[in-house]
């Protein structure tokens, strides 16, 4: 699998696919972290998932699909291993361990989707903001990223008036600190006490399916 991958930096920003783009590359992020977003109703988008290195980017042409449903962007710049569409589906079938982990991280994805979704009708915008920084923590393998008020606003799909609000408020609780774009956790514990249990049920999710 290695001899056919070639490690990659990914820049912040940068841009993987857009919703119809041909699916070249799959990513395996070793360093880095890749945020999955939907556009809605052609001008807002929203976060649907992020990949680090627990995943796979992208998972959908183990399922035989060669388009891009999503805009796939670097959420976290680091390294990765990238590896040509046509090499990853000889794989798929020539390596039956590779076939079943892939299965298993579709599985994490879509449950980890559906979660989600609950989490974003029913959750207060503090819990979400915290769930998304812990999720992002754990991918990127760091305390501090870059993060605005305006993107954090656009990926969870609400005003930015409630992420400074949220934002704040667990500044005020010093389980953050955020300046000029950039945020620290300063206490992941308090953090998780500060989400709602979604965050832990995605870890649960992973575990069981790769236990």
């Amino acid at each position: 699998m290695l001899s056919s991958c070639d490690e990659v930096d990914l820049s912040f920003g940068e841009v993987l696919a857009k919703p119809g783009d041909a699916l070249r590359n799959v990513y395996f992020p070793t360093g880095s972290a890749i945020s999955l977003m939907m556009p809605m109703d052609g001008k807002s988008l929203l976060e649907v998932a992020i990949i680090g290195s627990e995943g796979v980017y992208d998972v959908s042409i183990a399922l035989g699909i060669g388009t891009s449903p999503v805009l796939a962007l670097v959420q976290g710049a680091g390294s990765a291993w990238q590896m040509g569409a046509s090499a990853f589906r000889r794989g798929l079938t020539q390596i039956p361990t590779l076939r079943d982990c892939i299965d298993r991280y579709a599985y994490v994805q879509m449950t980890q989707l559906f979660q989600g979704a609950g989490c974003n009708r029913f959750h207060v915008v503090e819990q979400r903001v915290a769930r998304w920084l812990l999720l992002t923590g754990d991918r990127a393998h760091n305390s501090t990223f870059r993060i605005t008020h305006e993107f954090l606003a656009s990926m969870l799909g609400v005003r930015r008036v409630g992420i400074t609000k949220a934002a704040s408020a667990l500044q005020g609780r010093k389980l953050i600190a955020y300046t000029r774009g950039v945020l620290t956790i300063l206490d992941r514990k308090g953090l998780e006490r500060a989400s709602c249990a979604c965050y832990r049920s995605d870890l649960a999710t992973y575990e069981r399916a790769f236990a």
